[in-house]
């Protein structure tokens, strides 16, 4: 896609972004009519997910020229997915405890509804997810994390195979061209999606009193959360400019992937326009093909603020005292939790149930969240992309020292 396409398209989304809004706001239960714009926009997106993530991840690992090579790249992208999301959370956590959003609530806590652990997953759980028996049911049911890891092992076993191995490296090569190809076709849709997508939320909200009604309920929980999350993308920010070497140019050629992530609420469905976004803006295809596809399920910053906010918040609201040593299992908890966490709609909510069991909240108290929920999901899917964006540039910067 050309900079005169892109530009354009992206003054098309920001447009449909406002439209959608203000048709879902005024309309209400009327604008569920073009919902299926959006279904067939996300769709379109998630059709081209598995084979682009595994055409991405295969041959960016094959392009690193041996699998000993993937040894430092590898580490950088550790070390920057924990480092991130512990900072997340602990953002989260502690403007919650400075703003203490849940001090307006005095709801007793029943013992009888306390969040069971062996009902949440945990930690073994986790690891399991890893490794998938079967890759074919994985991909049909766009689960992600195993097929990212089994493109990763197929990747490295093509570094060592020799001739017979650059066939199929071409092979994987090309087809990540052609889906790329495909990506462009289906943004020249997105206006349309987008509009739908965005409409869509607040018709079944019930149109814009009932938007606002919700919103007022939770305003300090819901004004903590994007308080966090604004103050993470600004971190984020400046981890680009230091360690990146890159700044306002760069986000400004990564906005339309932003802003499909706001529409779509999907790290997942995002992937191919973050990559082609990234290697638009002269980043090297190996950094790009390894931190966005698999920062879409791994790196979740946005999900571990909420996280963190989540927990104190409810925290206040059942008078449950927390002691140093809970915030320190909740940082680390929600770092590993955000592994686990599904790069689609509402995909850390099991994690965060999780969390809550570990300190002692109810698990009804996540009902008190719902209701503005499909609103911060966006906004914390937005903060992951961008977790992921920024990851893809730093690592471009040390591949290039």
């Amino acid at each position: 896609m050309s900079k005169h396409h892109t530009i354009l398209l992206l003054y098309s989304i920001v447009l449909a972004v406002i439209l959608g809004a203000a048709t879902g706001w005024y309309m209400g239960e009327k604008a569920l009519m073009f919902s299926w714009m959006g279904t067939i926009f996300l769709n379109s997106l998630k059709m081209v997910v598995v084979p682009l993530i595994v055409a991405a991840i295969i041959s960016g690992v094959a392009s690193l020229g041996d699998v000993r090579k993937l040894g430092r790249p590898g580490t950088i992208t550790f070390i920057y997915y924990i480092s991130t999301t512990i900072l997340a959370v602990t953002v989260g956590m502690v403007l919650a405890e400075f703003i203490l959003p849940g001090n307006n609530y005095n709801l007793s806590l029943n013992s009888s509804i306390i969040n069971d652990p062996s009902s949440s997953k945990g930690l073994s759980d986790v690891l399991l997810s890893f490794i998938s028996p079967n890759i074919i049911a994985s991909a049909a049911n766009l689960e992600v994390l195993p097929l990212i890891v089994f493109s990763i092992i197929f990747g490295s076993a093509l570094t060592v195979t020799g001739e017979k191995g650059r066939i199929v490296t071409n092979f994987f090569e090309g087809l990540n061209s052609v889906m790329m190809v495909i990506v462009g076709w289906i943004m020249y849709l997105s206006p349309f999606g987008i509009f739908a997508l965005v409409a869509t939320p607040i018709a079944e909200a019930g149109g814009g009193a009932a938007v606002l009604e919700t919103f007022t309920a939770v305003g300090s929980y819901l004004m903590t959360v994007l308080g966090g999350l604004l103050i993470h993308s600004i971190a984020l920010f400046t981890i680009l400019v230091i360690l990146g070497g890159r700044g306002k140019k760069y986000l400004c050629d990564v906005m339309p992937a932003l802003i499909t992530a706001l529409s779509t609420s999907s790290s997942s469905a995002t992937v191919p326009l973050s990559i082609e976004c990234a290697t638009g803006h002269g980043l090297m295809k190996s950094p790009v093909r390894l931190m966005i596809p698999l920062g879409s399920t791994i790196n979740m910053n946005g999900t571990a603020v909420y996280q963190g906010v989540a927990v104190i918040f409810l925290a206040q609201v059942y008078g449950v005292n927390l002691i140093y040593s809970d915030y320190v299992l909740v940082a680390i908890t929600a770092a590993m939790a955000a592994i686990g966490s599904a790069g689609i709609p509402q995909g850390g909510h099991i994690m965060t149930l999780m969390l809550f069991s570990f300190v002692g909240i109810p698990a009804e108290g996540f009902g008190l969240l719902l209701g503005v929920d499909w609103f911060l999901d966006r906004a914390r899917t937005t903060i992951n992309v961008w977790g992921d964006l920024v990851g893809a540039a730093v690592l471009d910067r040390f591949m290039k020292i």
